[in-house]
């Protein structure tokens, strides 16, 4: 039997002996990454079965994107261990695995020992089968988006049991803050373009306003949950202030420090009302000189701050995100200015 021809028919075992779902779409397809054995732990690399869900993401008719960490090095886990199978059910898949391999003509690597430790009592016997839905096999996943983070690799335990009443503690066994992380990495907020006056040209030593209605950002909430399991966490992204950049030395911004805070009613700033032009805003940007054929770029970035909470009242806090847009803003000389 080929290679290919064994990835076949494990596959269509996998669907016929009622293993989980990830495994029925065969290697390469929506539910599997790979169907090949590594080594001693003769394990698969395997999508994981969290489900994301999310509230008041912006409408798809808007820009979105993921939020930027103001942590420095702070990223959502590469890899981690997730319980996957019910005893009986890797009981089947691991033995028509080893039938395939014989029908192929031959064993691979260290098929002794992996026998032994799962079937042998080195340290499982059968699989663990006569403890069928009193626990479950962890498995080794990758995250999705971070299969070529180097850290990925990192999760090289060969599937092990852990009974329901007794959660591993093995590092990087999932819990409610890996599910945090992980809603974390899969939050879409909306872009950050600004309302400004005047809109299309500012006017030297003159200030442009800067403003956000209110609604235009709110609250977005992601679930991360292991169906099955009774494992969910929640993230909460909230809007807390607007940071402005001029994209030029001479430049001031109002306050000085650029960072605009939200109102009670969810706006920012104020909007500019005839007559104010040579008031200070609440929020904006004075230019002191002109441009010449090449704009500013003036970057507005929204922080957000993130809770979260999940199963068994556990919660917290995770780093602030960021989130920047930037616009084009053209700077003229003029004396006298009627707007």
């Amino acid at each position: 039997m080929t290679r290919g021809r064994a990835v076949a028919v494990l596959t269509a075992a996998a669907f016929l002996f009622g293993a989980p779902a990830a495994l029925a779409a065969g290697r390469g397809g929506a539910g599997s990454q790979e169907m090949e054995t590594s080594g001693e732990s003769f394990g698969q690399e395997l999508l994981s079965r969290v489900a994301f869900t999310a509230e008041g993401a912006p409408s798809k008719a808007r820009h979105t994107g993921s939020l930027t960490p103001t942590a420095v090095g702070w990223k959502a886990p590469a890899c981690w261990y997730e319980p996957y199978w019910k005893a009986k059910d890797f009981k089947t898949f691991m033995e028509a695995k080893w039938s395939i391999h014989k029908s192929a003509g031959g064993d691979p690597k260290d098929l002794a020992n992996v026998k032994a430790r799962y079937k042998g009592g080195h340290p499982y016997k059968d699989f663990n089968a006569g403890k069928n839905g009193k626990g479950m096999w962890w498995v080794a996943v990758k995250n999705k988006d971070m299969k070529d983070d180097p850290a990925a690799d990192a999760c090289t335990r060969p599937p092990f049991w852990a009974d329901k009443s007794k959660p591993p503690k093995v590092p990087q066994a999932i819990d409610p803050k890996t599910l945090a992380a992980l809603a974390y990495q899969r939050t879409e907020v909306p872009d950050t373009t600004v309302e400004l006056k005047p809109e299309a040209k500012s006017t030297v030593k003159l200030p442009t306003w800067v403003w956000l209605d209110k609604g235009t950002f709110k609250e977005v909430k992601v679930r991360a949950e292991l169906p099955g399991t009774g494992l969910w966490a929640e993230t909460t992204a909230k809007p807390v202030s607007l940071h402005l950049e001029p994209g030029a030395e001479d430049a001031m911004t109002y306050p000085a420090s650029g960072e605009c805070t939200f109102n009670k009613d969810g706006s920012i700033g104020t909007p500019y009302v005839k007559g104010s032009a040579q008031q200070e805003p609440p929020c904006g940007v004075t230019y002191l000189r002109a441009t010449d054929g090449q704009p500013h770029q003036l970057t507005a970035s929204v922080t957000w701050e993130i809770s979260w909470r999940g199963t068994g009242d556990a919660k917290g806090t995770m780093p602030d995100g960021t989130f920047e847009t930037t616009q084009d803003m053209n700077v003229q000389e003029v004396q006298s200015v009627n707007r």
